[in-house]
């Protein structure tokens, strides 16, 4: 007589509630783009979502308190020539984001603390880099004004932000779908159009792994880094199935599991919580969002709950967990974009104490970064540095200032014809110097040049 058991998991009664209309935000033109990127990005100060703009690419960015009906003459940051693909807000100073767009380009903004009182269109810094539109942006976790950018040319650029230094990484021979940043930064892992996972070392610019095929279908594949360096990836099968595999980096042959989820067509965008250990599947166009739990157990992968609602989502926005209500047990914060809206939703585990809940908040990544720009450059890799949230997380902790050295900011294009390299090991000072060595060589050339000016005359 077989038994069955109820798998014991504190997160089996997580639910998903979506907040009340005067906590949205409403009258939002969202982007009618057709890409597979969030559209939205947020952190404890505000959120930002990619709107529709008449000649060229706009997003607005809001104090995350700014609810309510946004007047349509509300200011934007619109400095693109072509509309904006990708968003995303620094982890390491809630004021400064990065954008990408069709137009090629990257580019920096600082958001005022109060929010914009007019449209932005001069970033704080321009990176031209890419031939193709720019679609997908990732902050460094742990190094400081370190951005990950990837166009449709195939290949990813690594810029050191503040100097508007480049570091090009030429492995892809199609578009890259996904690109994320393990833990600590010192992965790299992508999926491409010709259907491979690939696991790269960006100090290196060399590729670790490869997995060609993770999913049989042609739609795109999206992967992220889940708990102990495994890799969980979403795709759909031959039949156009949706699924969902996850692998490990040491044993690529056959997936740890791999589960068939449901025939629509949208692709899921995966966000790890590695607090918890629980994933979520947002699906573009869908009307719901799944959640699993990543354990050591076979499975491995274990189905929790599902949120549904009546509209479908264009886009979705992730709150870090420093920026949620630990008093509410909130684990997890979406910004949900519908055509004409952004609707916060909160997951949560329902406790009947009002202490603070340990084993929900673990000490998390907080805002300090553990490496400076140069340094990551130079191959030093930073743990992240990891907050308490026992007493709620103070968005009054010093952020790290962004500086630009913008007298070194006009050789980006330079540097970007000279690192043509899988990976370019140039490092600010070593620039320097080879500029001095320049300096010399032609001073040299010319002492050459003047006497055998004189010898030809003496002759």
């Amino acid at each position: 007589m077989s038994r069955s058991f109820v798998r014991n998991s504190k997160f089996r009664h997580v639910f998903g509630q979506a907040s009340k209309a005067d906590q949205c935000y409403d009258d939002i033109r969202i982007s009618q783009m057709t890409w597979d990127s969030n559209f939205c990005s947020v952190n404890p100060k505000f959120v930002a979502m990619i709107v529709d703009a008449s000649g060229g690419g706009a997003f607005m960015v809001l104090p995350l308190s700014k609810t309510g009906r946004i007047d349509m003459s509300y200011p934007t940051v619109c400095g693109h020539t072509g509309p904006v693909l990708d968003i995303e807000f620094c982890p390491h100073n809630d004021n400064i984001i990065a954008s990408g767009s069709e137009d090629c380009s990257v580019m920096i903004w600082e958001i005022p603390d109060g929010g914009l009182t007019s449209p932005l269109t001069d970033p704080v810094v321009k990176l031209e880099g890419h031939s193709k539109r720019v679609g997908l942006l990732s902050w460094h976790p742990t190094a400081h004004n370190v951005l990950m950018s990837a166009g449709c040319d195939n290949i990813i650029i690594l810029w050191n932000v503040a100097r508007g230094e480049a570091v090009r990484m030429d492995m892809h021979p199609d578009m890259i779908y996904s690109a994320c940043w393990n833990r600590d930064g010192s992965r790299i892992l992508t999926s491409c159009k010709d259907k491979t996972l690939r696991l790269l070392t960006p100090a290196r610019g060399t590729v670790l792994f490869e997995k060609e095929k993770p999913h049989e279908g042609f739609r795109p594949v999206r992967a992220v880094f889940v708990s102990d360096g495994k890799i969980l990836t979403t795709g759909f099968s031959r039949m156009s199935e949706r699924q969902l595999a996850l692998w490990d980096p040491k044993n690529f042959g056959e997936p740890l599991t791999l589960q068939e989820l449901d025939t629509s067509s949208g692709v899921l965008l995966p966000f790890y919580d590695p607090d918890t250990g629980v994933v979520y599947l947002c699906g573009k166009g869908d009307s719901s969002i799944r959640y699993f739990e990543v354990t050591d157990e076979a499975p491995y992968v274990h189905y929790l709950s599902m949120y549904t609602s009546k509209e479908s989502q264009k886009g979705m926005g992730y709150m870090p967990k420093r920026g949620l209500e630990v008093n509410k047990c909130e684990i997890a914060r979406f910004y949900k974009l519908h055509e004409r809206k952004c609707e916060p939703i909160v997951m949560t585990v329902p406790r009947k104490s009002d202490l603070f809940q340990e084993d929900l908040y673990p000490d998390t990544i907080g805002p300090e970064p553990s490496v400076e720009a140069d340094e990551w450059f130079q191959g030093k890799d930073g743990k992240p540095i990891l907050i308490s949230l026992k007493d709620g997380f103070a968005s009054t902790t010093k952020t790290k200032e962004f500086k630009v050295h913008k007298s070194l900011l006009k050789t980006t294009s330079s540097l970007l014809l000279f690192c043509q390299s899988p990976i370019c090991p140039i490092v600010p000072q070593e620039v320097q110097s080879l500029r001095k060595e320049v300096k010399d060589l032609k001073a040299a050339l010319e002492e050459l040049t003047k006497r055998v000016r004189e010898l030809e005359s003496n002759k």
